[in-house]
């Protein structure tokens, strides 16, 4: 009976991650869209701070780090934050359609229901982070097959912390709309304050102290940690940012947590239907 329960478990998960995948295979545009606005993001951003740019602590390094290669990082986690996030909005949509009811009326349990979702939403953000991850070079960052590895390891654990969040306020919120707002209101700033975008050694003391307390900004430590695993990297120290251990410890506590919470959160009740 329990082979049997935990058989239907996996098969409702896998059925609820293939048909996310599904759906954005079948969408020519989004797929598109995906692949080319955060090469223009940061192509265009990068260059256009290069000059401009220079690390904290004044090190031969540091001085040589152009901002397009300590922008890259900050654009991989761009792109696995607003996919991974944004992919969940399916979760209201499915709701307005009748579909999460019919879901939850089998006999499926809410545990196997959010893993669907959070492993479609992962998987979707990896895969779009994925062909960024290959300009590696271009970024100026030292490339090898071991780095790789290590990046897009490092990548599949965020993507599936920050599909967790998602589905935390997708499964609370009632429309779209709403969605939209509040992830606008809490992603740019958590992705502005984890050292993406500026060193947190560059930072005043209040504003550093509140990117230390952002998750992302480990998230982020942890994939830069990756990137560099077969080289020195240039600017170690200069940026701030937490040792890779540590962040990397602390992205798979948040990661659970996450999962955790979205868990909890399917077994209340649900957010009412959204209006017609």
């Amino acid at each position: 009976m329990n082979r049997a329960k935990s058989r239907t478990s996996w098969l409702a998960a896998l059925t609820l991650w293939r048909r996310e995948v599904v759906r954005f295979l079948r969408e020519p545009s989004r797929v598109a869209s995906a692949a080319v606005t955060p090469l223009l993001f940061w192509g265009l951003i990068g260059s256009g701070f290069s000059g401009a740019f220079r690390l904290p602590g004044g090190s031969p390094e540091a001085e040589a780090t152009g901002f397009l290669e300590y922008f890259y990082p900050g654009t991989l986690m761009l792109v696995l934050l607003f996919a991974a996030i944004f992919s969940t909005i399916s979760l209201i949509e499915d709701r307005r359609e009748g579909f999460l009811q019919g879901v939850l009326a089998a006999p499926v349990p809410r545990l196997a229901v959010v893993a669907g979702k959070v492993a479609g939403g992962a998987t979707l953000a990896w895969l779009q982070a994925a062909p960024i991850l290959l300009l590696a070079p271009l970024a100026g960052v030292p490339w090898s097959a071991a780095s790789l590895a290590a990046a897009a390891g490092v990548m599949v654990l965020v993507a599936v912390e920050l599909a967790a969040v998602g589905v935390v306020f997708a499964w609370r919120t009632s429309s779209v709309q709403g969605f939209h707002a509040v992830m606008n209101l809490l992603l740019m700033p958590l992705w502005l304050l984890s050292g993406a975008f500026f060193p947190v050694s560059a930072a005043p003391g209040w504003l550093a102290a509140v990117m230390r307390l952002n998750p992302l900004t480990y998230a982020l430590a942890a994939l830069r940690g990756a990137l560099y695993s077969t080289s020195p990297v240039p600017d170690a120290g200069a940026t701030g940012l937490p040792a890779v251990a540590p962040a990397l410890a602390v992205t798979v506590a948040v990661t659970v947590a996450g999962f955790l919470l979205a868990v909890v959160v399917a077994r209340r009740p649900s957010a009412r239907r959204a209006p017609e």
